[in-house]
Parts: C-alpha cells; sequence; structure tokens
C-alpha cells in the first residue's frame, strides 16, 4: 500500500467561522458585533469549557458593552461573532467539565474545534509576546487581537506559527517505523517529527529529522496533509515516505527511547481495541499523526 490519502481533516484543521480579517480594524463594526457575540473562555492550561462535548459560550455582555482588553475577534458565522478571552477554570485540574485540546479536539463539532485550536493559539501568542523584538518596548493588541504594536519604535508583530514536519514512514508494504520518546506515557508510540530549520525546505526536514532520529535514510517522501497544534503555535505538516525495513535503527539519545517496525494488523488491531494493545498505544484522535496512521491502515474513523 505505497500510496494512500488522509480519510478526512485531522481534528484541529476543521473550521467553519469566516476569520473577517476586514473586520478586525474596524472599531464600530466590532463594537457592533460584540453585544451578542460568543465568548470563549480559555484558562491558563489552555482548556476550556465542555458541555455535552460542545463549547459552552459565555456572554461577552457581561465584561462591558465595548471588547474589552484582552479579548481577541475569531471571526464570524451566521452574523454571530465570537471572540476570545483568558479566563479562569477550576482548582481541580481533573475536573471533566474543563479539557484541553489533545483531550478534546477530536470530540468537538467543526465549528468548535475552529474556534477553540484559534483561541488557544491566539491568546498564546499573546502572553508570550508583551514586549518589542526590536527595541524591548511593551507592546499593545490591536487589530481585534491579530497583532501587537510597539509602544516605543511602533514596530507591529503578528501571530508567529512554526512549522514543523510529521512523517509516516513505511516499507511500501505492511509495516509501518513508529517510535516513543521516553517522557510518553509506557508504550505510547507514534510517527516521526520535528521542527523545520532556517533556510530548510520541508521535504529536506523530513529526511534530516527521521535520519538524525532513528538513523534510517527515507525516499518518495510525500505530502499528506496539515493541522494546526497550538502547544504553542506549531504547523504540523504531514508526509509519507519510503524507508528500508532491514536498515539498522540508530536512535537520537535523550529523544527516542525505542523505535520498532510495526505490522499493518497490530495498527488496525489497537484502533479496533480503541487506540492500544498490550505493547502498542496509539496517538490521541486530536492528532494529525492519529488520522495519518489510520489512513496507512485504512481504518475508517
Amino acid at each position: 500500500m505505497t500510496d494512500f490519502v488522509l480519510d478526512g481533516l485531522p481534528a484541529l484543521s476543521r473550521s467553519t467561522v469566516d476569520r473577517a480579517d476586514a473586520a478586525r480594524g474596524d472599531v464600530e463594526l466590532l463594537a457592533k458585533g460584540w453585544k451578542e457575540a460568543g465568548l470563549v473562555v480559555i484558562d491558563e492550561r489552555g482548556r476550556a469549557r465542555l458541555v455535552d462535548d460542545a463549547l459552552h459560550l459565555g456572554r461577552t455582555s457581561d465584561l462591558g458593552e465595548a471588547p474589552v482588553d484582552g479579548a481577541v475577534f475569531l471571526g464570524v458565522q451566521d452574523e454571530v461573532a465570537y471572540w476570545a478571552v483568558r479566563g479562569s477554570g477550576p482548582e481541580d485540574p481533573g475536573s471533566g467539565d474543563w479539557q484541553d485540546l489533545r483531550m478534546c479536539g477530536a470530540l468537538l463539532s467543526d465549528t468548535d474545534a475552529g474556534l477553540m485550536t484559534a483561541a488557544v493559539g491566539l491568546l498564546a501568542w499573546h502572553d508570550h509576546s508583551n514586549f518589542c523584538a526590536r527595541c524591548g518596548s511593551p507592546t499593545k493588541a490591536v487589530r481585534a487581537g491579530w497583532a501587537r504594536r510597539c509602544t516605543g519604535c511602533g514596530h507591529e508583530e503578528y501571530p508567529r506559527t512554526d512549522p514543523a514536519v510529521i512523517c509516516l514512514v513505511h516499507d511500501g508494504d505492511a509495516h509501518v517505523l513508529l517510535a516513543r520518546q521516553p517522557v510518553w506515557p509506557a508504550e505510547r508510540y507514534s510517527v516521526l517529527a520535528g521542527f523545520v530549520e532556517v533556510g530548510e525546505s520541508l521535504e529536506a526536514c523530513v529526511e534530516r529529522e527521521v535520519g538524525e532520529e532513528v538513523g534510517v535514510a527515507v525516499r518518495s517522501v510525500r505530502y499528506l496533509g496539515s493541522q494546526p497544534w497550538p502547544f504553542p503555535r506549531s504547523l504540523m505538516v504531514g508526509f509519507s515516505a519510503l524507508a528500508d525495513r532491514d536498515a539498522p535503527l540508530v536512535l537520537a539519545e535523550d529523544e527516542i527511547e525505542h523505535a520498532k517496525w510495526v505490522h499493518r494488523d497490530e495498527v488496525r488491531a489497537a484502533f479496533a481495541a480503541g487506540g492500544a494493545i498490550p505493547g502498542l498505544g496509539l496517538p490521541g484522535a486530536s492528532s494529525i499523526a492519529h488520522r495519518m496512521l489510520a489512513a496507512w491502515a485504512n481504518v475508517q474513523l
């Protein structure tokens, strides 16, 4: 099964809301839409409150008559505006009502997935962008939260996305190469991934990262799809590639704890068992890795 395609969008790539770029600088229009807008509240851990696997939307009117400092504009759908703010969740981190995207992303509707993914990523960017990269002066949010302007030199900065590749390496037949990091839960395995370096193409990054992590040369690198991964600001760009199964595996010290070739039947069995069998736990359903493995194994999600 050399050729395969993703059978649907990755969980966090789904979105239906119009981001309405033209509205971001229209103060009057934003204020008008604020009064009846839906409000996504994200706590310091990146969690939102869910009710029956749906985002619980607060009321912007509870915050004031116009957009408040720290609020970010997410877009418009069916003439309803959506905003997000940083708020407080419950003190108990195990509360079932508040979940992060890793846990709930695949459960959300297309609309909710897009809203929460944008909210988490945008608010995290603001948290770490309070000072100008050029002169060090404080910055302030402008354009409804989609830019920050330096109060000293006037330089504007925009939300940053760090590209990373994620590659499903297989042998062109019935085996896929999976690996695990030492910090992951026991027996959890996934496909290989790494950040793109300066001056590097995506395809070159695939070749370099696979070589660095498991010592295997790949060929026939092919694009599959992409997914935002706002932890805090990544874009995962998915690929497949071929490798020789008899090539020795040389693991990156302190980064890869174990790697192995896994037969398609084992991957299918793990999916059928809800995501794990003894010796093999699959990546969570919110990740693009989950959808990539399902497509390669020809499992309908």
